[in-house]
């Protein structure tokens, strides 16, 4: 028998689901991925097949294992990673859901979430949650499929349908599914649902009743990194526990070894996601931000994060590419992007889903402004880029001003932290250094980590933290007043992105 020398991470995202192998040092030996379909049925809404996704998952599990020629018996252990907020209902004893998959990014719940906020605003349940009231959360999605799909919400009140978050319906079904699954969700998935309280770190009956998720409904929650049950025969490596869960936002500020208080990182992906460790302290936010979950290992205290979620980022860039043509492959962008000096004076501000942190402006829609003659498809490439960087720095602007505190320097990962031409405009409307790890892929190194320490693969935090290694750095050098002149264009554009959605729409 070989030796257990991988955690394999499961990292199941908004575009494509990937299996990563990761060695005892923090290297990452093999990944395989597909893609899966990105459905629209109508504007605001965004859906996905948890089939096509379960597929997918199962498939790459089989594929990093050929492209590393590993044996299933090398791997000491699997841990979960996903896209949050992303709700699944599905049949209990069928194993079939009831309908696709409603994705984070979707609108559809706008109404219902209204009809929560006239009662008490839209932080009505922001002191027990952390949370303010957006259709960004699973509970309206939960709500409004067993409101919309004939006959759920009966089954659901007779306890034949379980409903979750893209963990909770990867791991039903590698451990038996209708066999036996296990339903169960760690604590930084169930704090993006609203029905969570953070300081008993269970579900609330209250707010189920407030937004009529029947509880029987909600899985197990459990914390981030403990042995939850093994992989199910036939299933590729079937027998091997997995011993890990975190959303992919707190999975990757692990993989960034922001263990302790202070710690940060900023994920570039289909959205940006900014977490502020705060240690076992929840820091209520004044000015936009999330009050989250980071992380819990077994038999320790929660330990808590400010993050601010930006709903559009990398997204934009696929939009320029499939919707409007203008480049034929993301990594295009930025030959594009560079082959002018500035942005012309346009600027997109790309609130396809409302505006998120720091705003939260669900009547917001997407903008291109500053048109002249003058502007060509270069010059919207740049702006599509410059647009990340801004929402970034609206961000960092709201986290200082709730901690106290800034940066003095923002770690950064994710796929399009390989656009230097990103990196180097973010330090620059920063005006701090912004710094990649050599390890970038940080969402599936820190799922394999949490499912290492369940295990023993890793001994420590410590062990995790001396993995880390630097990898580019890139340092500002643009003036203070480009800097304020640049700012100043960003914050007009957003004005004119609010107030396009009619209460009637």
């Amino acid at each position: 028998m070989r030796e257990m020398t991988y955690i394999m991470a499961i990292d199941q995202g908004t575009t494509s689901s990937r299996a990563v192998l990761v060695t005892a040092d923090g290297r990452i030996a093999a990944t395989a991925q597909r893609e899966h379909e990105q459905i629209f049925p109508q504007p605001g809404w965004v859906e996905h097949d948890p089939l096509e996704v379960w597929h997918s998952v199962t498939t790459t599990m089989l594929d990093v294992l050929r492209t590393a020629g590993a044996s299933a018996t090398e791997i000491a252990a699997i841990g979960i990673t996903n896209q949050r907020e992303t709700t699944v209902v599905w049949d209990r004893h069928s194993g079939t859901p009831i309908a696709n998959a409603i994705v984070w990014q979707d609108t559809r719940t706008q109404p219902q979430v209204d009809r929560l906020a006239a009662e008490g605003g839209s932080h009505r349940f922001t002191s027990q949650t952390g949370l303010p009231l957006a259709s960004y959360f699973s509970a309206t999605k939960i709500a409004w499929l067993l409101d919309r799909v004939p006959g759920a919400r009966v089954r659901a009140e007779r306890g034949e349908l379980l409903a979750g978050t893209m963990d909770t319906w990867l791991l039903w079904n590698l451990t038996g599914g209708v066999a036996g699954g296990i339903h169960v969700t760690d604590v930084t998935n169930a704090s993006r649902t609203l029905l969570m309280e953070l300081d008993t770190l269970s579900w609330s009956a209250e707010l189920c009743s407030a937004c009529e998720v029947p509880m029987s409904m909600l899985p197990t929650i459990r914390s981030s990194s403990e042995v939850y049950g093994t992989i199910a025969a036939p299933l590729p490596c079937a027998g091997i526990p997995i011993a890990g869960i975190l959303g992919d936002q707190q999975a990757a500020a692990f993989g960034q070894a922001a263990f302790e208080a202070g710690d940060s990182k900023n994920t570039y992906g289909t959205g940006n996601f900014l977490l502020v460790n705060t240690g076992e302290t929840k820091i209520m936010s004044s000015n936009g931000l999330i009050t989250t979950v980071a992380y819990q290992l077994a038999g320790e205290r929660a330990r808590f994060a400010l993050e601010g979620s930006i709903a559009v980022t990398g997204s934009l860039v696929q939009w320029l590419r499939d919707n409007l043509g203008i480049i034929a492959t993301s990594a295009e962008i930025e030959s594009l992007a560079t082959s002018v000096p500035d942005n012309g004076g346009a600027y997109i501000v790309p609130a396809f889903s409302g505006l998120f942190a720091p705003h939260w402006r669900p009547d917001a829609r997407g903008v291109i402004v500053g048109l002249t003659r003058f502007v060509t498809k270069a010059h919207l490439a740049r702006a599509a880029l410059e647009a990340t960087a801004y929402q970034t720095r609206d961000v960092l602007k709201a986290m200082a001003t709730d901690t106290g505190s800034t940066l003095a320097e923002l770690k950064v990962d994710g796929g399009m932290t390989k656009n230097k031409t990103l990196m180097q405009f973010q330090a620059d409307i920063l005006g701090v250094p912004v710094v990649r790890p050599l390890v970038t892929e940080t969402t599936a190194l820190g799922a394999a980590y949490v499912a290492g320490l369940a295990v023993g693969f890793w001994s420590s935090r410590n062990q995790l933290r001396a993995n880390w290694r630097e990898d580019l750095r890139w340092q500002p050098t643009m003036s203070d007043a480009d800097r304020d002149r640049l700012l100043r264009g960003w914050e007009k554009s957003v004005t004119k992105s609010l107030d396009w959605v009619e209460p009637d729409e």
